[in-house]
């Protein structure tokens, strides 16, 4: 009759509820839910069958408070409509899964005070571990993260000084090896056009113009947003370009929804791509090689990267060493049609 009245009140059916219509403790319902097999097929198969019919729902932060565990991971990533984390985010999401962690996932909007303030969220849901994007955090962040004592791994670039450990490739290498990719193929006059402009954007423009230094070219072809990417702004800024620079030979898009968006543009300009102008992207999603021409970009490990990140995690949940702090899983210059 207690156990009525306790559901009654709560709205939810509790351990105790299964263990008195089974007939049994509640640490035997407990031990079938999380080490089945310390109980017999038949009990854990009545225990089941109780569970399934009455709709009980493991108490996690009960669980937690007792074992010092709570089996979940942070995972914050500045976009959801972004294709690029879709893949890390798969790949953390497998890896995690797969060893019985859930993944509470936040949305910064590519703000460091949203970020902040997601990490103090989640570490008041006393998550395991964070999966954070990028090296730029705020110092209370940092603080907050410090003082909670979990792993953190930062991702999607090498941080010089990482709070736990990094998993990612050289931004600045990749602006830069995609540049003399163009420079050395005879262009002069190479743009760089970014929008967003995150930090990561920011290191592909250093790299951009540390190769056109080198080259003795001139880094005035420039032009960058704070608006979101999309197929319009790489097309708007394609028109301002030709606009600015009829005579430009190339241009460097900060991502490939800019560029794919640009060479719709130049099919409605009558621009030939590449024998007018060469158009070049980065991250290698799937529509780089369905436009026409295809278009040339920098492949990136994203699916790799997400996976990484979450193996080094739980390494560290496990109470294991780092070998590295920083982890270099690369580029490749995608040569196709388009440059």
């Amino acid at each position: 009759m207690s156990s009525q009245r306790r559901r009654k009140g709560s709205g939810r059916v509790t351990l105790a509820d299964i263990a008195a219509k089974v007939g049994v403790s509640k640490i035997t319902v407990s031990r079938a839910i999380r080490t089945p097999d310390k109980v017999s097929e038949a009990l854990r198969l009545k225990i089941q069958r109780c569970i399934d019919e009455n709709g009980y729902i493991p108490n996690r932060a009960a669980g937690a408070l007792a074992s010092s565990q709570s089996k979940t991971v942070a995972l914050l990533v500045p976009s959801f409509s972004n294709a690029v984390f879709t893949e890390v985010v798969k790949g953390v999401d497998e890896v995690m899964l797969s060893e019985g962690y859930q993944v509470l996932i936040g949305h910064s909007g590519y703000s460091t005070l949203e970020e902040e303030r997601l990490i103090e969220t989640f570490l008041q849901f006393a998550v395991d571990g964070v999966i954070l994007s990028g090296s730029q955090h705020t110092e209370r962040a940092r603080r907050m993260l410090g003082q909670a004592n979990v792993p953190v791994v930062e991702m999607m670039e090498l941080a010089d000084n990482p709070l736990g450990i990094c998993v990612g490739f050289d931004q600045v290498e990749a602006g830069r090896s995609v540049t003399e990719y163009l420079i050395e193929k005879g262009h002069k006059r190479i743009g760089f056009a970014g929008a967003r402009m995150d930090h990561r954007a920011q290191q592909r423009l250093r790299g951009w113009r540390e190769a056109m230094w080198k080259a003795g070219l001139s880094d005035e072809y420039l032009i960058t947003s704070q608006a979101a990417s999309s197929y319009d702004m790489g097309a708007n800024l394609l028109a301002e370009f030709v606009q600015r620079w009829p005579d430009l030979d190339a241009i460097f898009f900060c991502n490939d929804d800019l560029a794919a968006g640009a060479i719709f543009e130049c099919q409605r300009r009558n621009i030939r791509v590449p024998h007018e102008l060469s158009v070049i992207g980065f991250n290698n999603l799937p529509i780089a090689a369905s436009t026409s021409p295809s278009l040339t970009t920098v492949a990136t490990p994203r699916y790799e990267v997400g996976r990484r990140s979450a193996q080094e995690l739980l390494k560290l949940l496990q109470g294991e060493e780092a070998e590295e702090l920083r982890i270099d899983l690369g580029f490749e210059v995608k040569g196709r049609e388009s440059a």
